[in-house]
């Protein structure tokens, strides 16, 4: 236990130690710890007024971002969730050693199916359709992170990879096709069309991101600049996503009063007296 613990705190000191030492990749971290942590004071201060159940999930559900967040980005900075592998015999970087930023994975695990659950909130989809959804998204993010640390099989990683790409396939089918008749039905499909934009648009960039940087081709090798390109997304489609929800969200409780989701169905009517 001893040897594994004195290996454990030499890895994460390595780790810190190389992070500090590179400029782009420690201000890519700290930015969001920053960034995060004004935006849980916000967000606190937005819901302040919040009433309705439905609103009240949908708040709880976005607090939760940056609260992720800020935890995530301080668990990297710290070396815990960071590591060093040795990419495998294919890879442009074969028998070198690089850093894994680890921890991101486990971040997206937790973040994105609360953007997913906030979102379905707004558009009151089937409770059914929602667990399946969020299913999708968790398999999307431990596969990826399956991809991201297999160091047997290149060809390995790129087949996790395939299966992450897959899994996200069904997450935004659901974005663009069904919640947005739901979202119509439930009288938020303008702010729901925002943001569905917003998050297809800038969660199309990870998978982009893990291709072309060190973990997929290496066609971009530095650590810093794909950390930043991560942090970036992760800038625009929490936190902004995140206000811009809570905004409307605040202002139209009225339209997001229902204290359930998955409420409405065709031909429905109000029961008498």
């Amino acid at each position: 236990m001893s040897a594994t613990t004195t290996l454990l705190q030499a890895t994460q000191s390595e780790a810190v130690t190389a992070i500090e030492n590179d400029v782009l990749l420690s201000s890519s971290l700290w930015a969001n710890v920053a960034l995060a942590g004004l935006a849980i004071l916000l967000f606190v201060y937005m819901g302040r007024n919040v009433e309705a159940p439905r609103a009240k999930l949908i708040w709880g559900a976005t607090l939760m971002i940056p609260l992720v967040s800020i935890s995530s980005y301080l668990g990297l900075l710290s070396g815990l969730t960071v590591g060093f592998i040795e990419m495998p015999a294919g890879h442009a970087l074969a028998g070198e050693e690089v850093m894994s930023q680890w921890g991101r994975y486990l971040t997206w695990a937790l973040s994105t199916p609360m953007i997913l659950l906030a979102l379905g909130l707004l558009a009151d989809v089937d409770i059914g359709d929602l667990f399946v959804v969020i299913a999708a998204d968790i398999g999307m993010c431990v596969t990826g992170l399956a991809a991201a640390l297999i160091t047997s099989s290149y060809g390995l990683r790129w087949a996790f990879y395939l299966v992450s790409c897959a899994f996200f396939l069904v997450v935004l089918y659901a974005i663009l096709v069904e919640w947005p008749q739901s979202a119509t039905a439930a009288g938020t499909d303008e702010i729901f069309g925002t943001l569905r934009a917003l998050t297809v648009v800038l969660w199309l960039g990870y998978p982009i991101i893990w291709a072309v940087g060190i973990e997929g081709l290496a066609l971009v090798q530095s650590v810093g600049l794909t950390s930043w390109g991560y942090s970036a997304l992760d800038i625009g489609a929490k936190y902004l996503f995140a206000f811009l929800l809570l905004r409307w969200v605040a202002a139209n409780q009225d339209v997001v009063g229902q204290p359930s989701i998955g409420t409405h169905s065709e031909g429905s009517a109000p029961a008498d007296d």
